[in-house]
């Protein structure tokens, strides 16, 4: 097992402090910890600094600016058969690395991700949907509550078989965050790429495979969720693109309609009985950010035939 923190500004510095302490710290210790850092002269430095009398592997990305270039420059260093990943705002608790250990004894497992427990800086705004975790980098209602097989993991708690991520070509360099940017959808393209290539493996999600994810006070806002669910849609618009469209898209359609519809009625029926005074701004909230998921990804696709055009001319 190789563990891989990314990441790119200093602004994040105990953070980054506190995802590596963690790793660190596992009971199953890792057999290589490597630091990433995103084009951050400064950051690196001080990592070095820091981190590297502890054995951690501090490297600078060597691929474009983002998560995608940054988790392929650390990928290629990984000696682990198997590559965990886990974002530089997190912190892995006791038993994490031993959880996505355990299910690579089953040889169709090519990938696992964990769940991702929002750790609020203050407290989680009222109107804030349960349903919609995602937007901030967490696991949310829907999500398998039991050892089970899904599409994709959460980025900020994932890991693969080494030769997986080789063999499908790593990291899109074409989606992912870079900086503070709302992109993503990039471990999403992987995942399916490899069960694509890799027929009859499977992507497994395990809730003991736990990691608590810092969000930030900026992050609970309305402005942040809308521009956040807008990325979103444009990503997966990127994404439709990249891979079969069926298999982008599946899942959300799914999710849609057998989660969101039933949630929406049922916030609506709190906010009637007067039970719950933030019930009927979380049905707004929903109702609004898949309208503007939608939206997003909708001007995606207008905007990639647009580029796609002017690059046939």
């Amino acid at each position: 097992m190789s563990v891989v923190i990314c990441a790119y500004t200093v602004e994040r510095w105990s953070q980054v402090c506190a995802a590596v302490s963690s790793v660190l710290q596992q009971d199953r210790p890792p057999e290589q910890v490597l630091l990433v850092i995103d084009h951050c002269a400064e950051l690196e430095r001080r990592s070095r600094e820091t981190f590297a009398p502890d054995g951690v592997e501090v490297l600078a990305n060597t691929g474009p600016a983002g998560l995608s270039g940054a988790r392929n420059t650390g990928t290629s260093s990984a000696v682990g058969d198997v590559v965990a990943f886990l974002d530089d705002d997190a912190v892995a608790l006791p038993g994490w690395l031993q959880a996505h250990a355990a299910q690579y004894s089953d040889p169709a497992v090519l990938g696992v991700g964990g769940r991702v427990t929002a750790h609020w800086v203050g407290r989680q705004p009222g109107w804030f949907p349960a349903e919609f975790g995602w937007v901030v980098g967490c696991s949310y209602v829907g999500q398998p509550t039991v050892i089970a097989p899904v599409r994709n993991p959460i980025g900020a708690n994932m890991s693969f078989r080494r030769h997986v991520i080789e063999r499908a070509g790593g990291f899109s360099a074409g989606l992912g965050r870079v900086g503070s940017s709302g992109e993503g959808c990039e471990e999403t393209e992987l995942a399916i790429r490899a069960a694509q290539l890799f027929r009859g493996g499977r992507i497994m999600h395990v809730p003991a495979a736990e990691v608590r994810h810092h969000v930030a006070p900026t992050r609970g806002t309305w402005s942040y969720f809308w521009r956040r669910c807008w990325a979103e849609g444009r990503s997966k618009a990127r994404m439709s693109g990249m891979v079969d469209r069926l298999d982008a898209l599946a899942s959300e359609r799914v999710y849609v309609r057998q989660v969101l519809t039933r949630s929406i009625g049922r916030n609506l029926a709190q906010a009637l009985g007067g039970a719950d005074t933030f019930a009927l701004s979380r049905a707004g909230a929903i109702t609004a950010g898949v309208v503007i998921t939608s939206a997003g990804f909708a001007a995606g696709k207008v905007s990639g035939v647009r580029l796609a055009g002017a690059g046939g001319r």
